[in-house]
């Protein structure tokens, strides 16, 4: 999958969705929302010609096992996953969906532990957090060879300048004054 944009709109509430689907952006990021509404916005997002990631680990009344992903998949009709959770991007990958490992950089052990995960499970990308760490972006894709996403503490367009720049593919953000 290629990101036609460097940034990936990320929405924390529903009144941003509007402005989404006024964008030019392909993609988008769900990463809270309540289950009784993922089903209309998705369907609606669709029709815009807007590809949907859900964050499964932030969906109010899901819970991110087997069967919430698959209704994530069968019901809700996602194009992608995200989890910080590797189970559910094994699952993600078993049916064939766009799979995201969201990684948080803590500490050296956080990110040890995590490129273990990311090695064994093989998602699609790799969201790493926060994206201002450019040496870690780098890191992580030498270790892992997969596409980085930069996301988190993302602020201004050199945020987004330097970690496009130390080699993520694409940057997520809440931020509405960078969507443009």
């Amino acid at each position: 999958m290629e990101f036609k944009s460097n940034v990936v709109p990320a929405l924390r509430n529903i009144k941003d969705f509007e402005k989404m689907l006024e964008s030019e952006h392909e993609f988008l990021v769900f990463l809270e929302t309540r289950i009784s509404q993922l089903r209309s916005l998705v369907k609606y997002a669709h029709k815009q010609k807007k590809k949907v990631f859900i964050h499964a680990d932030l969906v109010q009344g899901l819970k991110a096992d087997e069967y919430g992903i698959e209704f994530l998949i069968n019901e809700v009709k996602v194009d992608g996953i995200i989890s910080t959770r590797g189970n559910v991007i094994t699952l993600a990958k078993k049916h064939r969906i766009f799979a995201v490992q969201r990684l948080f950089v803590l500490d050296s052990h956080a990110l040890e532990h995590n490129l273990k995960i990311c090695n064994r499970v093989k998602p699609d990308c790799i969201e790493v957090l926060p994206g201002i760490i450019p040496k870690i972006i780098q890191e992580v894709h030498e270790q892992t060879g997969i596409p980085i996403i930069a996301g988190g503490l993302i602020r201004t367009n050199q945020d987004i300048e330097e970690a496009l720049g130390n080699g993520a593919v694409a940057v997520t953000t809440s931020n509405r004054d960078l969507w443009d």
